[in-house]
């Protein structure tokens, strides 16, 4: 026992283990797994890659629902569209993931026989559970989209796009989205944590082999190098992802990078 925990580095004391982690963290190192004696990056990887199609592809579906929800709810404000649009999204953020995904396995896999209830061995394995994922996220992206679309739908120049008789679907396509679209993308940022943090349940309930189950399983396991840098992994990507969804609003509305560059030299002036 005293060789195993001199092995490991153990038997220093614990400000220093943490010191050797984090410089090794830097380095690429995020120690061995405890089970199989592999680099913990190693094993990572792979399932790194199963992980970001799953996540990225649920965040993809449930961004294009909700957009189409919200649209829909906020042209149709107050009919019965609105109202069944709304209760549809709230239905599916209120159930649990894995309750969701325990039904469509029973409807598609058991019944149907049209999807694998596990398993991304083929390309049809990962629709389940983005499928699954995406649903739990479509309230927030409709919500957000009815609210700004409302507000922007109510703007001087919608008005004046009318009144030279442009259609209504040009409208909304070339004037109204492209102003939704910067709230939307702030929630698909804030939405990803969400989609990862899931993730880990759905890729149990599917057998999927991605971080999310790589995780469950070292802690079932006490192996606490792989949790460590499971969940050191998925926090630097989810990171990454929100730096990205940030210089994407750029993209999306150039008018931001105006406004940047002018705040910009405002304060280089005052210093």
């Amino acid at each position: 026992m005293e060789a195993k925990r001199e092995e490991l580095g153990l038997d220093k004391p614990v400000v220093v283990q943490y010191v050797n982690y984090i410089t090794g963290v830097c380095r690429g190192d995020f120690g061995k797994s405890y089970r199989t004696g592999e680099p913990v990056l190693r094993e990572l990887a792979p399932r790194l890659v199963t992980s970001m199609i799953v996540t990225l592809g649920a965040v993809a579906i449930g961004a294009v629902l909700g957009i189409i929800l919200g649209i829909i709810s906020a042209i149709k404000k107050y009919t019965w569209a609105d109202s069944l649009v709304l209760i549809i999204s709230m239905f599916f953020q209120s159930v649990p993931e894995f309750v969701v995904a325990l039904v469509l396995i029973l409807i598609f896999s058991v019944q149907l026989h049209l999807l694998p209830a596990t398993g991304v061995e083929v390309a049809s394995g990962y629709i389940l559970p983005m499928l699954c994922i995406g649903l739990s996220s479509v309230a927030s992206y409709t919500r957000i989209t009815r609210s700004c679309m409302l507000e922007v739908l109510g703007e001087d120049y919608i008005r004046t796009a009318r009144a030279k008789g442009q259609t209504e679907p040009n409208i909304i396509k070339r004037h109204a989205l492209r102003n939704v679209m910067i709230p939307v993308a702030q929630s698909i940022g804030s939405n990803l944590g969400v989609a990862i943090g899931g993730g880990m349940v759905i890729e149990t309930v599917f057998s999927i082999p991605g971080v999310g189950k790589y995780i469950v399983d070292a802690i079932t396991q006490r192996n606490y190098p792989s949790v460590l840098g499971g969940v050191l992994i998925l926090a630097l990507i989810l990171t990454l992802i929100n730096l990205l969804v940030d210089i994407s609003f750029i993209l999306i509305d150039p008018r931001l990078k105006t406004t940047i560059i002018s705040g910009g030299a405002k304060k280089a002036k005052k210093a």
